[in-house]
């Protein structure tokens, strides 16, 4: 997959960094959060238009290793849970994966990141440290740890805001 992803970005981006749309955004949104223009994201990721869609990988040109903002950072969308199949596998961070931990997978943020997530159905929320990568379905925005999904009552797919804390 990383060998695939290379060869997206284009010479003298090695470092760039990457940013899966969400559904509802739009080039000049994510444009804003890189601060680069429309054209820069264009030319980067070879579009001739600004339609884009939901689980599109784009490049940031310039952004380096640079993660997205974290202050102000807000989203909503679908949460789903992972759990006992996962258990003590290694995470996208390095460390092992305990279901019954406060913690998450997103597709962006930095790892360490403290997230506070809450069911938009009942109001119910926790603060979850994103230690992983994904979710891995277009429709998802986060993938929480069993323990976090039981403390909001998500259980099922829900829906979600998220807000950065640190």
């Amino acid at each position: 997959m990383k060998r695939a992803l290379a060869l997206l970005i284009p010479l003298g981006m090695a470092l760039a960094a990457t940013y899966t749309v969400q559904p509802g955004e739009t080039l000049y949104r994510i444009s804003r959060m890189y601060k680069v223009t429309v054209d820069e994201l264009k030319k980067a990721n070879g579009l001739e238009t600004d339609l884009i869609k939901a689980g599109q990988v784009l490049v940031i040109p310039g952004a380096g290793s640079t993660p997205l903002p974290q202050a102000n950072f807000f989203q909503q969308g679908a949460a789903s849970w992972y759990g006992a199949k996962f258990q003590g596998r290694r995470t996208a961070s390095g460390e092992r994966f305990d279901m019954y931990a406060l913690t998450a997978a997103h597709r962006t943020l930095r790892f360490g990141s403290l997230v506070r997530v809450t069911n938009l159905k009942n109001g119910k929320s926790v603060v979850v440290r994103i230690n992983d990568r994904g979710p891995f379905h277009s429709n998802r925005i986060i993938d929480l740890s069993y323990q976090a999904a039981t403390q909001i009552g998500a259980l099922s797919l829900t829906t979600v805001g998220l807000e950065v804390l640190r």
